[in-house]
């Protein structure tokens, strides 16, 4: 089997004396979608941050094409292919929609994700490029909050709460590029709260609890009973598959 693109073992990690990831492994391979799943404070974000080196684990390794990255920061992260869209979207509310696209581009790869390229995307940027990021709407700062990350053309793209606070319609859309985006190469750990959206979009999913893994598996190998029980924390001893047990 080749090495996995990107491999988290045996991750902790803690917010003051809270104990925020537990021992949580996994790997995400090239041109793969996983889906990290479950409720609020199980995690995800956390575990999304600690990657791109926002938050430093307690113990653990988090490596990319066997490299580990535990003394790396940020912005060295990005030039090796990490590229995070946080929940919030966070970008830059005085500056235009274009000048925050360029801060994703400061630190980039070569690779097919341009400036040009994001407004072929998303065709109607090329108009407001001017305008300021507060003064688009929430489906558009996520637009350009995905942008942004895009054209630093990362190898892996971490997607943190995409649907959080969007109109179901412009979830649709922003969804509706992930194809296209793995197409160009990109791998995806894609946080999600929304469990269907998660299933559907993913090759293989990973259910955190508290911190802890809970269930892991190929979404067409699991029913819903056993993801239900992962995510909201029954007993899983009778539902959990043993291929679906091991991180």
């Amino acid at each position: 089997m080749s090495e996995a693109l990107l491999e988290v073992r045996s991750v902790v990690v803690h917010h003051g004396q809270l104990k925020a990831v537990d021992d949580v492994s996994f790997t995400l391979n090239d041109g793969e979608i996983l889906a990290m799943i479950g409720a609020n404070g199980a995690g995800k974000s956390t575990l999304l941050r600690t990657i791109a080196g926002l938050h430093r684990a307690t113990s653990g390794t988090i490596a990319v094409d066997g490299k580990d990255l535990s003394a790396m920061p940020p912005h060295r992260r990005v030039r090796l292919g990490i590229s995070l869209v946080p929940e919030g979207r966070h970008l830059f509310s005085t500056m235009t929609l274009e000048e925050n696209l360029k801060v994703g581009a400061y630190h980039a790869r070569k690779g097919p994700f341009t400036i040009d390229r994001i407004y072929e995307l998303f065709d109607w940027m090329p108009e407001r490029r001017r305008q300021r990021a507060w003064q688009l709407s929430g489906g558009e700062q996520q637009a350009v909050s995905i942008g942004r990350a895009l054209v630093a053309n990362p190898r892996i793209l971490l997607l943190d709460e995409l649907s959080l606070g969007l109109a179901p319609i412009v979830i649709e859309r922003i969804y509706n590029l992930v194809p296209e985006i793995v197409a160009h190469g990109v791998s995806i750990l894609l946080v999600e709260q929304d469990v269907a959206q998660g299933v559907t979009m993913a090759d293989r999913i990973h259910c955190l609890l508290e911190g802890r893994t809970s269930l892991t598996g190929v979404p067409t190998d699991l029913t819903s009973e056993q993801i239900d029980h992962a995510y909201f924390g029954a007993e899983l001893s009778s539902t959990t598959p043993p291929e679906a047990a091991a991180p």
